[in-house]
């Protein structure tokens, strides 16, 4: 019987997930592990895979559609078998034209009244296409109208070029490579099904432009130009940036966390003396490629702390709280087009170089959008330092299913008493935890910072 095909749920609080490509013809055989399309969760691009061997029928959603975790959007058949009833009926999704050869393998009938037939797949595209099945003539057993009449009929009535949809589709490994070469996606004419861009085609690019570039660099110098006065819009606006699908996950995410968890803020400063001696000692023996930075030493300290404090490393589920047993700590990293938490997992167990090695290669990752699904997935609790950019002090909102999150602000020097009540000049940080109150009560809270506080006053505590 056919095998459904369902959008599967690659996270914990994934609930959709948007159509990016189908990166298989319906109609074409497929075997068991293909990637058959490309969607886009909440945090990372991913791939759907078939999960039997056989024909790709009955594809529903068209690229752009958000479609909810465990839907069907697909069929696999056999051969001999037919798409059921209601996915005949389902309205027609799939943004690629199919394999005439594999359809007439799959020898499907679709009866329409009149002595009309076609396969699902004619219909299909019939339907995309606005076509009626009753003006062409079937090639197929019987008159039946196959995939190669909608098409010959397509092109024959109507010899134009696709109207572009403003998606732009491209395969993974081309996408990776464009981020890498830093190359605009919309600039690339692809060479694929569908119009689809191939790795091939990114290079391709970028080798015209190396040759551009150097028939430019030959060329005597032009005159310049008048500088010209830029026009400015009527209605003021001098620009408009879309607001893009990570910008809508951050907004969802963060404004349900506000609505939903009640926060609490706590609010302390940290002597970074023994830190910053730590990090130019540890810079100056590291291994070769390694850089020790404060977000290390705070990623190290907190998942010390977690580990005494466990009701802070903990998720809220609906009536349960759940005490995570791994102290997974997740790093907020910026990014030009929004903000992403990869993980540096089991935390408590690592030394301060192997933690210093690894955030250094999630922030890569996350930089050339190479981040997989597993380095994003499963935080306890989140560290977001914005001390190198000059921020005294702020507050986070809480990534849930977590219950707590740590803001760093700048170690800035001022005047404290020392043990005689003499003024000393000390680096000082200002920490802001913010906790879900529902979980998370206040003496619980102040206790955790004061063990971060003495934990870095006194780094031997936690790295011995």
């Amino acid at each position: 019987m056919p095998k459904e095909v369902i959008m599967p749920k690659f996270g914990f609080t994934q609930e959709t997930a948007e159509v990016l490509a189908w990166l298989v013809n319906e109609g074409d055989h497929v075997d068991a592990g293909d990637p058959i399309m490309e969607v886009s969760t909440d945090k990372v691009s991913m791939e759907v895979e078939a999960p039997v061997s056989g024909i790709l029928a009955g594809c529903r959603p068209k690229v752009g559609d958000v479609v909810p975790v465990t839907e069907i959007i697909a069929y696999i058949l056999q051969p001999g078998e037919s798409l059921p009833p209601e996915a005949l009926t389902a309205p027609a999704a799939a943004p690629v034209a199919a394999s005439a050869s594999a359809e007439d393998a799959a020898a499907q009938t679709v009866e329409l009244g009149d002595d009309v037939k076609a396969s699902p797949v004619a219909l299909r595209m019939a339907q995309e296409a606005g076509v009626d099945l009753a003006q062409i003539s079937g090639s197929g057993p019987r008159g039946k109208v196959t995939a190669r009449d909608v098409e010959a009929f397509v092109q024959a009535s109507a010899p134009r070029a696709p109207v572009p949809t403003g998606k732009i589709t491209a395969v993974p490994s081309a996408r990776r490579l464009a981020a890498e070469m830093d190359v605009d996606l919309s600039e690339v004419a692809g060479t694929g099904p569908g119009g689809r861009i191939q790795s091939e085609d990114v290079l391709a690019f970028v080798e015209q432009l190396k040759r551009e570039v150097t028939t430019a660099a030959s060329l005597p110098p032009v005159a310049p130009t008048a500088v010209q006065t830029p026009v400015v819009p009527g209605d003021g606006v001098a620009q408009r940036v879309p607001f893009n699908k990570m910008r809508r996950i951050i907004a969802r995410n963060l404004q349900k966390s506000m609505q939903d968890a009640p926060h609490i803020y706590f609010q302390r400063e940290v002597d970074m003396t023994a830190a910053n001696a730590l990090v130019a000692y540890a810079n100056k023996h590291a291994p070769d490629g390694v850089k020790v930075t404060l977000t290390a030493v705070f990623v190290r300290v907190v998942a010390w702390a977690l580990r005494r404090h466990p009701m802070l490393n903990s998720y809220l589920n609906g009536e349960e709280i759940l005490v995570m047993s791994a102290v997974n700590v997740g790093v907020a990293v910026a990014l030009e087009e929004g903000l992403i938490v990869p993980v540096v997992k089991d935390a408590d167990r690592k030394s301060l170089y192997e933690i210093a090695e690894e955030l250094g290669r999630l922030g890569q990752a996350a930089k050339a959008n190479k981040l997989s699904l597993d380095e994003i997935e499963g935080a306890t609790f989140t560290v977001s330092n914005l001390g190198m950019f000059g921020v005294d002090r702020f507050t986070a909102i809480i990534n849930p299913p977590q219950v707590g999150i740590l803001a760093v602000g700048r170690a800035r020097k001022q005047f404290v008493p020392d043990e005689n009540e003499q003024p000393v000049l000390r680096p000082l940080a200002g920490l802001t935890l913010s906790v879900d109150h529902r979980v998370i009560d206040g003496a619980v809270a102040a206790r955790f910072l004061a063990d971060l506080a003495e934990a870095l006053a006194n780094l031997e505590r936690v790295l011995l």
